[in-house]
């Protein structure tokens, strides 16, 4: 394993159902099975989809998902889909037990023989302080993992400190399709900052399908990079870069500050080993949703970082490593 690729391990959760890609039920389940099977499907994390819209992913994944075997039989147990499902807002408790419920159903279904293996074990969830974290919290079992959604419009150390110590995420919000959707340097390295100094998961979505922070005119603001974020909020937890270098990091628009090699990844001077990266990603900087799979790969490849491991399925006795 590269360094690059410890980096990149089951970082993108596909959002095709959200703007700007908007994507149907059919196109979006399609594209994430195809995924599944191309030679980059290390890089796919899970599929975002919301509880509200279970019977539609039902209706078009009849035939995609692989089938859970009989108890008697001698086949292998599949690689189920793995979704996060994203849930009514924490303000709406009645709405939650009914998402929950829902959820519930889902996986029970998903987990009989004969059916279609698929489960959702994260939840995305909006939250607007702690009161409202520990009401949802007390509703969950040991099976669901969730981010509470912060919103870094305000103070999120209330939100943070009411998830530390428990297992549980945070999330923030790092785009949209409008400018003022975006946070700026500061909000960014707050809310990461504050995820760190209590030791809380966090992961990230919109606004982050370029690898360098850049201006687009698409939405007429800058966007964040992922390797930005990601890199940065890993070398961050390893204490290669102290917390004013890692605003800087995630203002860097200089592709070139940015280095990958066999062993070390790295930003200017600074260098993070495969090892503590890897654990950074597994206990800090988790995933960001995308509506592309294809298009943070593609420009990957373009800046030299990434080899084409291509995105079209494996075909039949073909290696998919």
């Amino acid at each position: 394993m590269t360094a690059i690729q410890a980096l990149m391990s089951e970082i993108i959760d596909y959002a095709g159902l959200f703007p700007p890609a908007s994507l149907d039920m059919r196109a979006t389940v399609r594209g994430f099975a195809a995924y599944r099977e191309c030679r980059s499907a290390d890089v796919l994390g899970r599929l975002i989809l919301p509880v509200s819209r279970i019977e539609e992913f039902e209706i078009e994944t009849t035939g995609l998902l692989p089938r859970v075997p009989d108890l008697d039989s001698n086949e292998e147990d599949p690689d189920p889909w793995a979704i996060s499902a994203l849930m009514s807002p924490a303000s709406d408790l009645d709405a939650v037990v009914a998402d929950l419920a829902a959820i519930e159903a889902f996986n029970d279904q998903h987990t009989e023989e004969g059916s279609g293996a698929a489960i959702i074990d994260t939840i995305e969830i909006a939250a607007a302080s702690g009161e409202e974290i520990d009401a949802v919290l007390e509703l969950l079992d040991d099976e669901l993992y969730p981010y509470f959604e912060l919103d870094w419009r305000g103070d999120v150390r209330g939100g943070i400190a009411a998830i530390a110590g428990l297992d549980a995420g945070a999330k923030i919000r790092t785009g949209g399709v409008t400018a003022d959707a975006h946070p700026g340097v500061l909000e960014l390295t707050r809310f990461i900052q504050a995820c760190r100094m209590a030791d809380v998961p966090f992961k990230a979505t919109a606004g982050l399908h370029h690898p360098i922070r850049a201006d687009q005119s698409s939405v007429g603001t800058k966007q964040f990079g992922f390797l930005n974020v990601f890199l940065g909020a890993a070398m961050l937890h390893a204490g290669c870069i102290n917390g004013s270098e890692f605003g800087e990091m995630l203002a860097e628009e200089d592709p070139k500050a940015f280095a990958f090699d066999e062993v070390t990844a790295g930003w200017r001077l600074r260098r993070i080993e495969i090892e503590p990266l890897l654990e950074a990603r597994s206990r800090f900087a988790h995933s960001f949703g995308s509506c592309s799979f294809v298009e943070p790969l593609e420009e990957l490849i373009a800046l030299g970082m990434l080899a084409d491991a291509g995105t079209e399925p494996v075909k039949e006795g073909e290696s998919g490593s």
